[in-house]
């Protein structure tokens, strides 16, 4: 024992690192272990990863379904503030019209939000967030930063039903701005969300892209709320009169908000209409030569603001 323990010591020695050649024995037993060495080596990778393939087919299983969730978690919050920014947008426009436009025309309003549909009369009531207890009442006058939207035709406490303009059983009286021809607007039946302004005398027949205005005569909504613009014009069939196919300056398809007219407001002396969003007036309109719409905007000389 002792010597094999000298014997182990001695070679120990020969073979420690700092030598730089090896000796004979170690070259001959390199050579023949070389081959042995790289296939073990080899097989043990092999068995490493057959062994471990399971786990890892699980890890990224796993990893996968946490990826996918965070995915979902992440569109979820791009749609959540799309739809935040997007309403923002709306009401900014709302908070802009009821602060600049609103006291330039004279009404007093009040927000609402639009909380129902008539699922079988889509284009002909909603149904707003606001009712008595908030002082609305029937017949009060519905618009929005664009136009007119319709009237009320109920309350309940705290909810009010709203009449559109695009029902049938809507009738408007207004008239055309630039030529101040009267007639009565209406929904049409048989094209719903379509409107109509029938009864428009026979020596004024409207021009494309004329502007139709309410004119307060005799009817429950004030005097000169844009509603739409001419689109075709021709004679009724009793030769009597015209009637031109209106297209309404309000989105009824993409409506969520409005404006409930509650009172009328001192009006601004001689408002700057230049300054007033197009239909309420002529800032960034897309046609200039159009009178705002305004109550007494050029009627009596038939005057169109250029």
């Amino acid at each position: 024992m002792g010597l094999l323990v000298v014997l182990m010591l001695v070679l120990m020695n020969y073979t420690e690192s700092g030598r730089v050649r090896v000796s004979p024995m170690e070259t001959v037993l390199r050579d023949i272990l070389a081959p042995v060495q790289g296939l073990t080596m080899s097989l043990g990778h092999r068995l490493r990863g057959l062994v471990s393939f399971p786990f890892t087919l699980y890890n990224a299983a796993e990893e996968n379904q946490l990826m996918k969730k965070k995915l979902a978690e992440l569109e979820n919050t791009a749609r959540q503030n799309n739809e935040i920014s997007s309403e923002n947008e709306r009401l900014k426009r709302l908070l802009d019209f009821k602060t600049t436009v609103a006291p330039a025309v004279g009404f007093e309003v009040t927000g609402a939000a639009i909380i129902g549909k008539d699922p079988g009369n889509w284009f002909g009531i909603i149904t707003i967030n606001k009712g008595a207890s908030q002082g609305l009442r029937p017949n009060m006058t519905v618009i929005n930063g664009q136009g007119l939207v319709g009237r009320i035709t109920s309350v309940s406490s705290t909810t009010s039903e709203v009449l559109l303009i695009t029902d049938p059983r809507s009738g408007v009286s207004a008239l055309i701005q630039e030529t101040r021809a009267p007639g009565m607007v209406e929904g049409v039946a048989s094209f719903p969300g379509q409107v109509r302004m029938v009864h428009i005398p026979v020596e004024a027949e409207p021009s494309k892209g004329q502007v139709v205005v309410t004119s307060g005569f005799g009817s429950m909504y004030p005097k000169g709320i844009p509603i739409g613009w001419v689109q075709d014009s021709r004679r009724e069939p009793s030769g009597l009169f015209n009637s031109a196919i209106v297209v309404p300056f309000v989105d009824f398809n993409r409506i969520e908000e409005v404006l409930v007219i509650t009172g009328s407001a001192a009006l601004q002396e001689e408002p700057n209409i230049a300054l007033l969003p197009y239909p309420w007036g002529e800032g960034r309109a897309d046609n200039r030569g159009r009178s705002p719409g305004i109550v007494n905007a050029g009627e009596e000389a038939g005057l169109v603001v250029q």
